[in-house]
């Protein structure tokens, strides 16, 4: 592995499971009223279409960060359509 992709991984790494710690709370709480859906949509889609590209170009880092981290915010969106 290249260090591009090491920069890359470690980029992904760190960006992806910054919403751990959110998921955690919001699975604790019962409670995302803090949470705006507009934002959360926004970024789901925007997430997503990060995966399509990275799945386009070859890129594992963008691939595999932004379908890890598409997961952990459908999460959010499920807790938030479930306890709004």
């Amino acid at each position: 592995m290249d260090s591009t992709n090491i920069l890359g991984f470690t980029a992904a790494t760190l960006t992806t499971f910054a919403f751990l710690p959110q998921v955690i709370q919001v699975w604790r709480s019962r409670s995302t009223k803090d949470i705006s859906l507009p934002m959360l949509i926004t970024f789901i889609a925007g997430i997503t279409l990060w995966l399509i590209y990275g799945l386009i170009v070859n890129a594992a880092p963008i691939y595999i960060a932004n379908a890890v981290t598409l997961v952990l915010n459908l999460a959010i969106l499920r807790f938030k359509l479930k306890y709004g």
